[in-house]
Order: C-alpha cells, then structure tokens, then sequence
C-alpha cells in the first residue's frame, strides 16, 4: 500500500514517475506516527547504536552494519516529504489526468511491444495480465524513466529514526542489512526513493526478500537493471498476495434511471439484473462477484471493483493509485478512456472537513479508525453506512452538503 509515503509537493508526487516513492509498500496496520523534527546527530547515532543488537538477531555482522552505515546522516530532506501524499490529497480526477495523460500511455505501448515476449512469459506463468504489470511499472518508475536515486540505507534510517509510520521502516532498514548480508545486493547497489523503495517497480526490502524473482537466471534478481527480472518480481508479488486469474480488476459502468444505491457488492449477475451496463458497451462477466464504487460520487464516473483492485491495493493503499494502474493498464492495451465526466466544480471536503467528518462517522459507531483526514476504504464505506441510515444516495462519497447536515443533527 503506496503507503503509503510520497512527494514534497504535489506537483512532485505526480511528476515523473507517479508514485515511485511507494511502490510494494503496504502498511495498512502499520501505526502511522509521524515526527515534525529532523532527527539530530547525537540523536541518530543513539537510534544506530539501538538498531544494532536487532540487526546482530538478523545475522546482520558487525562489519557489514559498519559498512552500511559508513558515513551516513540523516537526510532532512526526507521528513518533508513524509507530509504529503498526492494519492490521498489531489482530486482523483486531477491524479488520474497526471497518471494516465500526457505520453504515459505511448511510453507503456512501446514497453508492451519492446519486452512483449518477456510480458506474456510471465502472464503464463504467474497468471497476472501484461497490462497490470505495465500499469504498475508505469505508475512507479515511468517504466524505469525514474528509478529514484536516493540511499536506500540513508532514506530508511533517517524516516525510522524519527519513528515515522512506527516500526514500519526500521524493519525495512533491518531487511535491508539483511540484503547485504546474504549477497542479495551490494551496498552501493540500495538506491530508490525518499522512502527507500527500489528498481524498476519499487520494491521495498522486504518485497524484495519474498518476491524478487532472477528471471534471467543469472544468479541475482536484479530489480534495477534487468526489465525482465522486475517484471517477473511484479507479477510474483502480486500472485503472491492472491491474484485471481481471468479476473478483471474493474470497469466503468453506467447505472439505470431509479437504481437501488443500496446494492454495493454483488454477482455480476445480480448487477446485470439490476440493469447495470458496461459503459464501453462490452458485457458484464458472466461469473464472479463485484462491489460498486463511485470515485468522486454518483454524479461521476461508477466503477465496478473486482477482488483484483484490492490486491492491486497492496502494492499501494490509494484507491486514486489502484484506479490509475488498472486504467493505465487498460489504455496501455487500446481500451476506453473513462467516459463519464468528474464533477471538477463540486465543493469537495478540506482536511479539516474530512478530520471532522471522521469523528462524527466514529461517534455514532461507523467508524473505528483514526481520523486522519484520508478519504480511503474505511471512509467510503462509513460514509455509506451512514447515507443509507439516513435515507439517502449510498455513493460513500463525503461531500461538505454532507457534513453540514451531520452537524445539523447535534
């Protein structure tokens, strides 16, 4: 989850490479704690000598601990960056635009034809569609255009030092020793992102532990250089986490005049009954079971999710991040851009809003997460639950009309 983690600002977090600062990070219960403070030097070198007896539990040697940390200091830079994240931030539509607009999608064709043999090879085998691992490698990397240069070592120590997302990232630095003690990696190879994700589809260390696949057998899965081995890695991880083959991972639908909101997940057959269409025309599948999923509310584009789009999740927790790989995906392979309009001139929920709407969600029992002021999965559908009780559209779509009438009912 994409965690996620992501850019200075906003026009960072989209520009070149979406969301390379995230990739395969998925910390959806990890504590998120994070430190308005740069870690200072008397203060870091503390934090180092603590994390050396868990490194030492690792069968992390004392030469290599000293060689990783060899010279390094935090990186104020970093803390930043741990403020913003343009996937829970930016309006969806504006995200989507930056992910799937300019040459992204004729950067992914001419990725798609140069390793088109390597793409099906790995389609066969590990039953993940071509254009998921596109969607994937163009979201992280721009289809390896930005790899991210960081030190891995450096970025991982200076955000576990401030204790930001709690242990998260102090296990990710250990994995990381890990890596260069058991040769999987040499020390000068660790580079990435701010948030010490690596290679072509940001791999955290410990994705790369359990996923990284040597798909060219050459002794070393190498994520960084070799496309091949990376886009193996990616679709390992995402069969790892239960990818369903023949799946799709969703579809712009269109709804009929009069539809019950109150049907959120059902067969694709109920769906059907109910009058749902594909809006590119195609049929819904004939097996299967799907949830609907309304972006920017039922004014705008309807979706319908597949349990396909949640595993795309666990390489990023951003429904904004999931949508822009499978439509990234889809426009990769010739498909419809989506056709319904997004409400770009709504009033849409500040921080604040969202924080205050959260509250009052958990105090009347439909919410039981912090109120961070994140519109994610557990909002929408708190948001959902309380629309239904209250007789109204089941979009979960927080909206300030919305939140005035909360706060008209104290």
């Amino acid at each position: 989850m994409r965690l996620s983690v992501v850019a200075a600002s906003f026009m960072i977090g989209l520009a070149p490479a979406l969301a390379q600062t995230t990739g395969s990070i998925n910390v959806a219960g990890a504590h998120a704690r994070s430190s308005q403070a740069t870690p200072a030097s008397a203060s870091f070198d503390i934090f180092l000598q603590r994390l050396w007896p868990l490194a030492q539990a690792r069968g992390v040697s004392r030469a290599t601990f000293d060689l990783a940390f060899r010279g390094v200091t935090p990186d104020a830079s970093i803390v930043a960056l741990t403020r913003k994240q343009a996937e829970f931030s930016a309006p969806i539509w504006s995200y989507l635009q930056n992910a799937v607009g300019g040459a992204r999608i004729e950067r992914g064709r001419e990725a798609a034809d140069q390793h088109a043999g390597v793409l099906a090879q790995v389609e066969a085998r590990y039953g993940v569609p071509k254009e998921i691992v596109l969607g994937v490698w163009g979201m992280e990397t721009n289809f390896g255009s930005f790899k991210g240069g960081k030190d891995v070592i450096r970025s991982l120590a200076t955000l576990a030092s401030i204790g930001y997302r709690g242990d998260f990232f102090r296990d990710e630095l250990l994995t990381a020793l890990e890596l260069i003690q058991k040769g999987h990696a040499e020390r000068d190879e660790l580079k990435g992102s701010w948030a010490g994700a690596m290679g072509h589809t940001q791999f955290m260390p410990s994705s790369y532990l359990k996923y990284a696949v040597d798909w060219t057998g050459d002794g070393h899965a190498d994520i960084w250089s070799s496309t091949s081995d990376a886009i193996a890695s990616t679709a390992n991880y995402l069969k790892g986490y239960g990818w369903v083959p023949g799946l799709p991972w969703g579809m712009e639908v269109t709804l009929p005049e009069g539809f019950d909101h109150r049907l959120g997940k059902a067969s694709f057959a109920a769906f059907s009954a109910a009058g749902v269409r594909r809006a590119d025309g195609r049929g819904l599948p004939s097996s299967g079971e799907a949830r609907l999923f309304y972006p920017a509310g039922h004014t705008g584009p309807v979706m319908l999710l597949t349990a396909n789009f949640d595993i795309i999740k666990k390489y990023n927790s951003s429904d904004a991040y999931a949508l822009a790989v499978g439509h990234l995906g889809d426009r990769i392979m010739g498909r419809s851009a989506i056709q319904a309009a997004w409400p770009v001139k709504a009033a849409r929920l500040d921080m604040a809003g969202t924080k205050d709407l959260q509250r009052r969600l958990k105090a009347l029992g439909l919410y039981d997460h912090d109120a961070d002021g994140r519109i994610g999965t557990g909002t929408r559908e708190a948001v959902r639950r309380y629309q239904i009780s209250a007789g109204e559209i089941a979009d979960g779509y927080p909206t300030p009309a919305l939140l005035a009438r909360m706060r008209g009912k104290r």
